[in-house]
């Protein structure tokens, strides 16, 4: 039995939507299948008040063996330090993380607010929320740049705006069945088996991406979302064209452009109003290119491929 406590700071629960949701495997196939015990969820646990205050000392006096801590949210740290702008169980939330996560065989990190801070660390972040182990990009976070687990780990990070459902329950398992070790962490702690490629990769728009055709409205079925509606599809690392949402669909496939909601810098809030949904260019060149591209051979490729567009680059592409 592999004990699981999941605990939620400053966040929406959006993440925790999205692990209802999972379906390989489901959160009833890893109580059924993998033998996960989870020991309480802010949306599924039963126990209140006095009981829900014991099940948390246990944990944290070793009385109950807490194999994984999940964590959803931001570390608030305001007021002055003191996080008692987030009390839970009758005290600040980030004590009980300071305990539990010294008793915990791993902690699991879900969402951007959990991992990097995400939207309540956007400044001036009054809240003084942090990720548990980055701040953006900055390593060190709520728990500091040397933390590691009982079982050796940093935090894994599972990022996103929401996290996939099936990154999330994919890891309990990997955790639970004691295959973690076969996972190798990027340096942002990110398990490479979902955030090593590019969201680019299986994105059904490629072809329009090599030849500068584009959309220009949102839900078009053809055209590539990267120059006028500003996806950050070819800078951001996800899966989530190779494992398709709901089994069925990705943002890129209805339409929309990729935010880049698994990469530390998102909501991207340093843009200028108006522009989230814009590539940012000058002379006609993107700021920001994709990875591995200079922008004079980012401005050769653009000439070479307009001119070289097919006429069915601009014909509608197929969605699934």
């Amino acid at each position: 039995m592999v004990n699981v406590l999941w605990l939620q700071g400053g966040a929406c629960s959006g993440n925790t939507m999205s692990f209802l949701n999972a379906e390989e495997p489901s959160a009833c196939d890893l109580v059924t299948d993998f033998g996960i015990n989870i020991l309480w969820h802010p949306s599924l646990g039963v126990e209140l008040g006095e009981n829900l205050q014991k099940l948390l000392w246990d944990c944290v006096k070793g009385t109950i063996p807490l194999d994984i801590l999940v964590f959803e949210g931001s570390v608030v740290n305001a007021p002055n330090g003191a996080g008692t702008w987030n009390r839970f169980a009758h005290r600040p939330m980030k004590d009980w993380l300071s305990d539990l996560s010294k008793v915990a065989s791993f902690v699991v990190a879900v969402g951007d607010c959990a991992t990097w801070g995400g939207i309540p660390a956007m400044a001036p972040n009054p809240s003084e929320s942090t990720g548990l182990q980055f701040l953006k990009r900055q390593e060190g976070g709520f728990l500091g740049t040397d933390y590691v687990s009982k079982g050796g780990l940093p935090v894994i990070n599972i990022p996103g705006c929401p996290a996939h459902p099936d990154w999330i329950t994919q890891i309990l398992v990997a955790i639970a069945t004691g295959r973690i070790a076969d996972i190798t962490l990027d340096e942002l702690n990110r398990p490479q088996t979902f955030f090593k490629s590019f969201t680019q990769t299986g994105c059904t728009r490629n072809i329009h991406f090599a030849y500068k055709a584009s959309s220009g409205e949102f839900g078009q079925r053809k055209g590539c979302l990267f120059y006028d509606l500003g996806c950050r599809g070819p800078m951001t690392h996800s899966s989530c064209n190779r494992i398709l949402w709901n089994r069925v669909s990705s943002k890129t496939r209805a339409g929309m452009p990729c935010l880049g909601c698994t990469e530390p810098e998102f909501p991207f809030h340093d843009l200028k109003p108006g522009t989230v949904f814009k590539t940012q260019t000058v002379m006609g060149v993107p700021k920001e290119l994709p990875t591995g591209v200079n922008k004079k051979d980012y401005a050769l490729i653009t000439v070479v491929a307009k001119d070289a567009t097919p006429a069915w680059a601009e014909e509608d592409i197929f969605t699934v």
